[in-house]
């Protein structure tokens, strides 16, 4: 693994001090879990904001929902 050295405050170090308490082997284990789930929300939040985007497409643009209704004929339900 590759290594990296960051600044923290003390509210941060207390945090990484427990990282036994919370169920880590060490405090570098907390911090990847940390940013593994900082990244999957941040790409969760982003997705969520293209579906808002193509929903207001669709939701203005009436050729696509022509077309969207076109392609369900014939599909069971």
């Amino acid at each position: 693994m590759l290594q990296t050295k960051i600044t923290l405050d003390e509210t941060n170090v207390a945090f990484l001090n427990n990282y036994q308490r919370l169920g880590f082997r060490d405090r570098s284990a907390l911090v990847r879990a940390a940013l593994d789930r900082m990244q999957a929300d941040m790409e969760r939040q982003r997705l969520e904001a293209s579906a808002v985007l193509y929903a207001e497409v669709y939701r203005t643009d009436s050729e696509l929902q022509q077309l969207t209704e076109a392609a369900l004929v014939g599909w069971p339900e």
